[in-house]
Order: structure tokens, then sequence, then C-alpha cells
């Protein structure tokens, strides 16, 4: 049985989408931009400001899940620019601890409200 997550410390879904879905003893959150839920606007202009804030959603929904960033299990990474992966790269490693969740990152022609990076994962609840 699959069971959505919500959760007000992450944006709302803006589309026909859940947040995250929970099924058995995973979560699979939907890729997360870099909107602050206080605000509704993007955290900041650059990759580092993106990045936190995209990480921080991914984190609110995790914990709404009774998961955490430590039971990460897959994420996937969308750049705007693949030039800023290094940036991002330095902030995505002050989230994740070893072991490190297995990543995949992509550049793509374009993101949801012209943000520079959206991330999904997959985690253990």
């Amino acid at each position: 049985m699959k069971s959505p997550i919500h959760t007000q410390l992450a944006p709302a879904a803006i589309g026909p989408y859940s947040q995250a879905v929970k099924v058995g003893s995973l979560v699979f959150v939907s890729g997360q931009i870099p909107v602050d839920p206080a605000t509704g606007e993007f955290a900041g202009p650059d990759i580092e400001t993106q990045t936190h804030q995209s990480l921080k959603n991914l984190k609110a929904i995790l914990e709404e899940a009774g998961s955490g960033l430590d039971k990460v299990v897959k994420t996937t990474v969308f750049l705007q620019d693949m030039n800023d992966f290094a940036a991002m790269n330095g902030v995505y490693a002050q989230y994740f601890k070893e072991p490190f969740p297995a990543r995949a990152a992509v550049q793509v022609g374009r993101l949801p409200k012209d943000a520079l990076v959206e991330i999904e994962c997959v985690a253990e609840v």
C-alpha cells in the first residue's frame, strides 16, 4: 500500500504529484527545487544557496516520512548547467556522510521555475 507524505516544512507540490510516497520500507521523494516554503520564493540566486535549500526540503520531507538523510540510498541531481557540479557537490557533501548514497547527476534543458538544481531521492524508512 502506498501512502502520500506531506509537510508544510517543504514546498507544496505544484502539480498532480505528492511530495513523497511511502511504500513498505521505502520512501520516494519527488524532485525538490530550491523554493523556501516560508516565502514561496527561491532561497537565493546561486547554485550553493539553491542546493542547500533543495536539500533542506528533502530533509523535511524525509523526516515527515519517518526517515532521514542518513537513510537515503539513491539520489538524482538535475543541474541546469553541469559547470555548477563542483559547487553543488561541495554543498551536497555537507549533508551526506559515508556510506554515501548512490547518485546520478545530469544536466537538463530546463528545470521548474528555471531553478539551477533539483534533487530527488529514495530512502529507507
